[in-house]
C-alpha cells in the first residue's frame, strides 16, 4: 500500500511560507520520497493569503490535499490557521504561530482566535513567534525555525534538510538560516 502525506503550509503574503515549502519539498525528495508541490500566491505581495500543499510517499499522482487530509497543518499566521482547518482532520498536528496580521480592510484583529484554536484543535502546537524570533535573533529567519520544529514530525535525515536550506536560502545567509533551522527544532512550544 502506498503511504501518502500531505503537508498544508499557509500564511500571509511576506512571511516566507514558498521558501519554506521549497526547502521542505527539496529536502523531502533528499530524503528518497516522490514529492508533489502546489502552491497559490497571487496577492502575496500585498499582504494577503499564501498557501502550499506538499504532498509525499512512495509514489504521488496528485499534488493538491482534499479537505480533511492535510495531516500537518504548518501556518504563519493564526487567522489563516482557522481559514484552513476544514483540510485538517481529528488527529491531525496544527502548528501555528501567534502571528496576528490583519486582514486586508480589517481595523481590529478578530478576538479570541487562540481560545478557538485550543477548543476545536487535539494536537496543536502554539509557537510564540516573538520569542521564537529573539532566539534566532532576526525575524526574517522565522520561516526557516519553523520548518526546525516542523522535522520534528516527520521523517526527514538531518543532512537532508542541511542541503535543501542550502540550495534554497539566498547566498550569504546559508550560517544564519542553519542556525535557526537548529533553533526550531530544539525549541518548547505550548502543545494542548
Amino acid at each position: 500500500m502506498n503511504s501518502v502525506l500531505n503537508i498544508l503550509m499557509v500564511g500571509v503574503g511576506g512571511q516566507g511560507i514558498m521558501m519554506a515549502s521549497d526547502i521542505l519539498a527539496l529536502a523531502l525528495m533528499y530524503s528518497g520520497y516522490d514529492v508533489k508541490k502546489s502552491e497559490i500566491h497571487g496577492m502575496s505581495q500585498r499582504g494577503g493569503s499564501v498557501f502550499s500543499h506538499i504532498r509525499y510517499g512512495e509514489k504521488v499522482y496528485s499534488p493538491v490535499i482534499s479537505e480533511g487530509e492535510a495531516d500537518i497543518l504548518f501556518s504563519t499566521e493564526e487567522m489563516e490557521t482557522v481559514r484552513w482547518l476544514n483540510y485538517a482532520g481529528s488527529e491531525s498536528c496544527i502548528i501555528s504561530t501567534k502571528t496576528k496580521i490583519n486582514p486586508a480592510e480589517v481595523k481590529e484583529y478578530p478576538q479570541g482566535v487562540e481560545d478557538e484554536l485550543k477548543k476545536k484543535c487535539k494536537n496543536l502546537v502554539l509557537v510564540d513567534h516573538e520569542a521564537l524570533s529573539r532566539e534566532i535573533g532576526n525575524i526574517k529567519f522565522l520561516n526557516v525555525a519553523l520548518l526546525g520544529l516542523l522535522s520534528t514530525h516527520i521523517d526527514v535525515p538531518v543532512d537532508s534538510w542541511e542541503k535543501a536550506i542550502e540550495e534554497r536560502v539566498p547566498a550569504g545567509s546559508y550560517e544564519a538560516n542553519w542556525k535557526a533551522f537548529i533553533t526550531g527544532k530544539e525549541y518548547k512550544t505550548e502543545e494542548s
